[in-house]
């Protein structure tokens, strides 16, 4: 092989590499993030997103939302409850701590919902009182009946077992998990529990980069 054939052949070589690289990177996500240090920030995203429910509730300021008309924002939808004992003033107090630590333009594109799973004492009020403690920007939802929030829950699979309300300070059982609806208004994914916030500060950007 002669001086110029072997330069060439180099050359050749050069721009294969550069080109699978390329390739490999547009298959890889377009870009979006390493999917591993996603799934290690406990985001795990759906390989198809999910429809929501034809559901209407009623948020922390009493106007009708239909749940499958979340668009334009990311939305993280925690279900608890007002008079929950533990988690859910845990996790509303971590959201805040994130939320706090993101870059203003992930902030942007962000909406975190807490749907109640306790309609019974839940109001719009009760919502707003509450939230206002964490994040006035906090945004609420409930029902007039449990089996619209069930539907919901269901759907996104996170379910919660309904209270017995006949009990004084009921508690209801319900998950820590956060689900991820898109800008489109569909369901992309979840957030495990317990939300780990160093992670989620560094990888929650390059989710809300995603279209």
């Amino acid at each position: 092989m002669t001086r110029t054939q072997k330069t060439v052949f180099i050359l050749v070589a050069l721009i294969a590499l550069v080109l699978g690289l390329t390739i490999n990177k547009v298959l890889s996500g377009k870009g979006q993030g390493d999917p591993t240090a996603l799934i290690d920030a406990g985001i795990i995203l759906l390989p198809q997103s999910r429809n929501l429910p034809n559901v209407t509730m009623t948020d922390e300021n009493g106007k009708p939302v239909t749940v499958n008309e979340l668009k334009d924002k990311w939305s993280l939808l925690f279900f608890g409850y007002t008079f929950c004992p533990d988690i859910c003033p845990t996790t509303l107090a971590q959201l805040r701590q994130i939320k706090s630590e993101l870059p203003p333009e992930a902030v942007a594109k962000l909406q975190i919902i807490l749907v109640s799973v306790d309609p019974n004492r839940d109001t719009p009020k009760q919502l707003k009182q509450y939230l206002g403690y964490f994040d006035p920007q906090f945004k609420g939802l409930t029902a007039s009946s449990v089996d619209d929030i069930q539907k919901l829950a269901n759907a996104v699979s996170i379910p919660f077992i309904p209270a017995d309300t006949s009990k004084p300070n009921y508690t209801v059982d319900h998950s820590g998990n956060l689900a991820v609806i898109g800008p489109d208004g569909t369901q992309r994914g979840f957030i495990r529990a317990p939300l780990n916030n160093q992670k989620l500060v560094a990888q929650l950007p390059v989710m809300l980069k995603r279209k």
